[in-house]
């Protein structure tokens, strides 16, 4: 079932990243203290580095143990380990390398090294990793994440769903191959919406005036068909995090006063 999103406003891109930063410390740390660990799942993207860059920088990063702290992808660039496009060397160098984390409890999407034949047989190794840390209480074939980090596109794609692409429609599958992708490479890993909802929480970033007709476009009640970002929500909390200039072409009672 749907949640209401929660729209939040920041003045700019940097203030953001860092309001995200301080939320995502402060999430963590809640659910290290209900359950003992904590599990999260990283978008790549400006806004998605620009998180983590704020995070590696804010004081607060050490109230979290990051020894217990499993992290996943919303999706990845099929490309060779260590290329600079793939999210996971971008997260590592924004973040990753400079923190205590357990390098069990990271878990990256395959890489074009030759493991895997081609990017689906990737996503189904991705997906039986997912089923398998999946405890009886997620009720589903992904845990349940704590926080899901999703960045939104100028055309409203999450992840690599894009408008009217297979995968958006995909209803079974936890992770899929993305072939012709509209922006490069074209080749990619992604989760699908049946995954993202798994989430207690989904949020979604975005900043930049080239973001402002997606965000209108998938907070109007579009259809995730045409607006993938539209049918991404949590099972508890959906949250927006935007800055003005992505916030332009929403309706003014849409969201609280934006944050000094």
């Amino acid at each position: 079932m749907s949640t209401a999103p929660r729209i939040v406003v920041h003045r700019d891109k940097e203030l953001m990243a860092r309001a995200a930063a301080a939320r995502l410390i402060t999430r963590i740390v809640d659910a290290q203290a209900a359950r003992g660990s904590a599990s999260v799942v990283l978008t790549g993207g400006r806004n998605g580095n620009g998180l983590l860059a704020a995070l590696a920088a804010s004081p607060a990063r050490d109230a979290v143990d990051w020894s217990r702290l499993d992290l996943w992808w919303g999706d990845e660039r099929f490309l060779p380990d260590g290329h600079p496009e793939r999210n996971v060397t971008q997260a590592r160098e924004a973040l990753l390398d400079a923190v205590g984390l357990d390098p069990a409890r990271v878990h990256p999407m395959p890489a074009a090294d030759g493991t895997y034949e081609d990017a689906d047989e990737a996503a189904a190794a991705y997906a039986a990793e997912l089923a398998a840390a999946a405890r009886p209480e997620d009720h589903g074939a992904v845990p349940s994440f704590d926080v899901l980090l999703l960045g939104v596109g100028p055309d409203t794609h999450v992840a690599s769903l894009f408008p009217e692409l297979p995968g958006v429609r995909e209803t079974e599958r936890t992770v899929i191959g993305v072939h012709g992708a509209p922006k490069p490479p074209p080749t990619r890993i992604s989760l699908t919406l049946p995954a993202i909802r798994a989430a207690r929480e989904v949020w979604l970033l975005a900043a930049g005036e080239d973001k402002a007709s997606a965000v209108a476009l998938a907070l109007s009640g579009a259809g995730e068909i045409q607006a993938p970002a539209a049918g991404a929500y949590g099972r508890t909390r959906t949250l927006w995090l935007l800055d003005q200039p992505a916030a332009a072409q929403l309706p003014r009672d849409l969201y609280p006063p934006a944050s000094p």
